[in-house]
């Protein structure tokens, strides 16, 4: 009597709907929460993407030989929209991490059973990788956004649609996708894994072989078209094809790197004096990883998915152990191996009850508890290591929402021009200068001084321990 009433109750029948709903709602709530207040100020790679993307001029066909191209075009419309601030800055990755999230849970609910869908798409968004790249006003969350909806479009088209302009719309998607993603470096990896994976597989052959190949070529034009001033480009500028390929510029420190890839992935004692929080999951996280790629590889092994995922990964590893900072491009595939292991987990919990219903319901107290545990780790690492953490929070700087608003004239320092050009740029009421003039101007700390006929009338400061001074205010002697 139990079981019935419970599979007749209004939670139960739409436990996935609300889910899902809470999922929704959790990841605006992170994603502004994150945005807004921590780490609450902007790095170094932050401020060199603002200066990357307002220095395109749609007449100058150099100023767009750049990577992550579509990031910085919808950085520059922020700065035109809303002037450059942090916020605005962070925005552009504020929404694609939401889109990317929104995707991951759609494709998590193709790839697994609703309930681990659930379950892995929480513990994802919570983890503090997700929350730092959906903050960091940088073109790192491409390396989630892409693979997630490449994958999801994919297989969108190796479904069959009940309408045929969706299985068309499915193509296009995808190849369009497919084509704005290779102006993001690694990204060509994941199209060779997917096609990869195509070949090799049977099953997948014998889909792509049942596609109309009339839509296949339709499609692949808009893509093509989409990459002429990528192509254009790389003619130009050859070095921009191989920064696109993961190629560095020198050749690599291979103890150093392997160094630093150890602790993104296994440096379970803390920070290595970056701005990026290490290790890439937390301990319990990594737990259901390793779970997850021994179920692949021994249970699954012959699937098209498990074929992708480690053809994927196979292809990332040696890049990132090339290039450690690319470290955040192999995210997606680790959630999917997240998401594998908790699978596995749960139906081995499963087995131990399979019928009795009161056992079963019991038996979820404990994977509430693991989920809820690994949940709170991941916002709890994020909230506290970049907000007490001495190397996380000395890597971010308020300076942006410390400009004081009286501020007429700003005096900046040679390295900080450029970034306060930009600035200045969207702010009419505020003029860069290059030495003190009229009765009154502001200068940064850096370009603080002792000028002839001032003084100080103000310092701006903000609540860091050392090195607090951020503004000076400066005003004519009488």
């Amino acid at each position: 009597m139990f079981g019935v009433e419970l599979t007749k109750s209004f939670i139960y029948k739409y436990r996935y709907f609300l889910g899902y709903g809470i999922i929704s709602l959790g990841l605006i709530a992170v994603l502004l929460f994150a945005g807004l207040y921590l780490p609450g100020g902007l790095s170094a790679e932050e401020t060199e993407s603002a200066i990357k993307s307002n220095s395109i001029n749609y007449g100058d066909a150099g100023s767009i030989a750049i990577t992550n191209l579509p990031y910085h075009l919808l950085q520059k419309a922020s700065f035109v929209l809303f002037g450059v601030s942090v916020f605005s800055i962070k925005l552009p990755s504020i929404i694609l991490a939401f889109l990317s999230g929104i995707g991951l849970v759609l494709l998590l609910n193709r790839w697994f059973r609703s309930n681990i869908a659930v379950l892995g798409s929480v513990i994802a968004i919570t983890t503090g990788q997700f929350l730092f790249i959906a903050q960091s006003g940088t073109p790192s969350v491409l390396y989630l956004f892409w693979p997630v909806w490449l994958l999801l479009l994919a297989n969108l088209i190796t479904t069959k649609q009940k309408k045929p302009q969706l299985q068309l719309a499915s193509k296009v998607a995808f190849f369009v996708t497919a084509a704005l993603s290779l102006y993001t470096p690694l990204s060509l990896y994941a199209l060779i894994a997917l096609a990869t994976a195509v070949f090799l597989h049977p099953h997948l052959r014998f889909i792509i072989k049942q596609l109309s190949w009339r839509q296949v070529v339709a499609s692949s034009v808009a893509g093509i078209i989409i990459l002429i001033p990528l192509m254009s480009a790389i003619l130009q500028t050859p070095s921009l094809g191989l920064s696109l390929l993961g190629v560095p510029t020198s050749w690599p420190e291979w103890g150093n790197n392997i160094a630093a890839v150890s602790a993104q992935y296994a440096g379970f004692g803390g920070s290595e004096g970056t701005n990026l929080m290490t290790p890439f999951f937390a301990l319990g996280s990594s737990l259901l990883i390793i779970l997850g790629i021994i179920y692949r590889m021994s249970r699954v092994r012959a699937t098209a998915k498990s074929y992708v995922i480690v053809i994927w990964m196979l292809m990332l590893l040696p890049v990132i152990v090339i290039n450690p900072n690319f470290t955040t491009v192999t995210f997606l595939p680790l959630v999917l191996l997240l998401a594998s292991g908790l699978g596995a987990l749960l139906r081995y919990w499963y087995k131990l009850f399979p019928f009795n219903p009161y056992a079963r319901v019991a038996g979820l107290v404990p994977i509430v508890i693991l989920v809820g545990a690994l949940v709170f780790t991941g916002v709890d690492r994020y909230v506290y290591g970049y907000r007490y953490d001495p190397e996380l929070v000395g890597s971010f700087s308020r300076d942006l929402k410390l400009v004081p608003k009286e501020t007429n004239r700003l005096l900046v320092s040679e390295d900080e021009s450029e970034f306060y050009h930009v600035y200045t740029q969207f702010e009419d009421d505020v003029e860069l200068i290059d030495q003190p003039e009229g009765d009154v101007f502001t200068t940064t700390k850096a370009a603080k001084g002792n000028f002839k006929d001032y003084e100080i009338s103000q310092i701006v400061t903000d609540n860091t321990a050392t090195e607090a001074d951020r503004f000076y205010l400066y005003k004519k002697i009488d």
